[in-house]
């Protein structure tokens, strides 16, 4: 199937739904799994966002300003994540108890609500990585319509920017939780390191960013193309950074990588 067959489909899904409680974080995916809910069930789509330390405040606030903007019905959750039993020691499968508990909360909510059913917006794309996270999901049966009709990043990328929806560019963004090695401990302090971190060289310019945390030391990553604007402003960047709690601050040289923590689990 071609992108508009695939569009075409997961239209057909929702429509069979009938109402659906969609898990909404703001980015590329799941901004536009809402919009076409949105668009072919109305005020039978809601949205719900979850309110937690390791989901920066700007992702929070994009999330409030797309629904407001669209009318849709958005409901604001709290999910204490460090309080996950084993979460805060950060083991390999941390994403995993994460969705579990979270999308435990989402489908009591649904359930009491009368929401319909609880969908997410993973793609066909993030079967390739290792996403601990999509078994929480399939053990509690929440559907992922996207992968369901095959549409991969770039398709909903492409139709993303024909519906002008806002993230068609928007950078790819993982919790902050994701910016720890594996087995270091996650606490509050440090999840605000990193957030404050990140968006102080997003202001700077340098969009798709990550800070990765190794003890007190900053590793950052960002495109390669980007290397000479963080260079420029190294001074700047070395001081804030410290200033944030971080002992040393270091650019990773092979540039940002998606999923890079997870190399880690290979050795």
């Amino acid at each position: 199937m071609n992108k508009y067959e695939k569009l075409e489909a997961l239209k057909k899904y929702l429509l069979d739904q009938k109402k659906v409680c969609v898990a909404f974080s703001a980015g590329v995916d799941s901004t536009f799994l809402l919009n076409v809910a949105f668009d072919t069930l109305g005020e039978c789509a809601t949205a719900v966002t979850a309110r937690s330390h390791s989901f920066p405040s700007r992702e929070l606030d994009a999330s409030i300003s797309f629904c407001k903007e669209r009318g849709i019905k958005q409901i604001i959750i709290d999910s204490d994540e460090l309080s996950v039993e084993g979460f805060s020691s950060n083991p390999p499968n941390r994403c995993y108890l994460c969705k579990k508990a979270l999308f435990s909360k989402m489908l009591d909510l649904a359930a009491k609500e009368g929401l319909g059913k609880v969908v997410e917006g993973s793609n066909v794309d993030d079967e390739g990585d290792y996403r601990p996270g999509l078994q929480a999901i399939k053990e509690l049966s929440i559907d992922s319509p996207l992968r369901k009709v095959c549409l991969s990043k770039s398709e909903i990328r492409q139709l993303s920017k024909e519906m002008g929806l806002p993230t068609f560019n928007k950078p790819s963004f993982a919790c902050l939780a994701s910016r720890f090695v594996y087995g270091e401990t996650i606490t509050i302090d440090k999840l605000k390191m990193v957030e404050q971190a990140e968006q102080f060289l997003i202001d700077l310019g340098i969009e798709q960013v990550r800070v990765r945390i190794h003890g007190l030391s900053a590793r950052i990553e960002m495109p390669p193309s980007q290397f000479g604007l963080a260079l420029e402003r190294a001074g700047e960047i070395n001081e804030e950074l410290k200033a944030l709690g971080f002992t040393y601050v270091s650019l990773d040289l092979g540039g940002y990588k998606t999923g890079h923590m997870n190399k880690s689990l290979g050795r």
